[in-house]
């Protein structure tokens, strides 16, 4: 079985930072795509920012230039610095990983349980 970790979540006034990891663990055989997601208060669940085995990123426009996602291959851990937050930032944030476990024939997606960031303004 496999499990993705989330931490870091927490509450900061608008204008600061915080940084989420998360860790993937049990039978795994390979890890694909890893990426960050996140539900605001009455939204649907949204892409925010996503990173490649090889390195490439892709995020929300909303994101650009204030959150960074990164990848440690060896501890099979994804992180996401945001800075400058904003109010409009507050949702629970979803560690999300395309992974091959041991017995598989297939990547699979799974999901982290969820961390909550807020913001206040």
């Amino acid at each position: 079985q496999v499990q993705l970790v989330e931490s870091g979540g927490g509450l900061v006034q608008a204008g600061g930072s915080l940084r989420l990891s998360c860790a993937a663990n049990g039978s795994i055989w390979s890890i694909g795509t890893m990426g960050w997601w996140r539900q605001g208060p009455g939204k649907q669940r949204e892409l925010v920012a996503s990173i490649t085995t090889g390195g490439s990123t892709n995020y929300a426009d909303s994101v650009k230039g204030r959150f960074t996602i990164s990848r440690d291959n060896v501890k099979t851990t994804v992180y996401l610095q945001m800075s400058t937050l904003q109010p409009e930032d507050t949702a629970v944030y979803y560690c999300n990983a395309k992974i091959w476990t041991i017995g598989s024939s297939t990547f699979n997606d799974y999901w982290g349980q969820g961390t909550q960031v807020t913001v206040s303004s």
